[in-house]
């Protein structure tokens, strides 16, 4: 069951969702944004989710604010085959949840910090997602 505070969350996420994966798919938005595809773990079809910008070389952390409790998150270990465009360029790569990691701590990593504390401030079950991106 979803909490209270992803509920109300990500009410008021839908619009902003909506214009910002419009801008990623353009290649118009922040490069604190990265956009993340995942195989719907029902549908089979790819799905679109905008993301912070995690990029580390060839590994992208990913903060999940609302943990399992994101369909993204459960359509990643359902199928951890994702791809991600970042800094205009799409990357596939292999996801993994990582229950172990202080994803607190890994936000405070991460390249932009405005985002970061946005999200952790946001966040309900904050869990660390690890892409390690395919070379090339």
């Amino acid at each position: 069951m979803r909490s209270r505070k992803y509920r109300v969350v990500t009410t008021l996420e839908r619009g902003s969702n909506w214009l910002i994966r419009g801008a990623l798919r353009a290649g118009v938005a922040p490069r604190a944004f990265a956009l993340l595809e995942t195989t719907g773990r029902r549908s089979g079809l790819p799905r679109y989710t905008p993301v912070g910008n995690g990029l580390a070389g060839s590994t992208f952390w990913l903060v999940a604010a609302h943990g399992t409790q994101a369909d993204y998150v459960r359509n990643l270990q359902a199928q951890p085959r994702v791809r991600v465009k970042a800094r205009g360029a799409w990357r596939t790569g292999t996801a993994m949840v990582l229950p172990d990691d202080d994803p607190v701590a890994r936000s405070r990593t991460l390249p932009f910090q405005w985002d970061a504390a946005i999200g952790r401030m946001m966040a309900s079950a904050p869990l660390t997602i690890r892409i390690d991106l395919d070379p090339g």
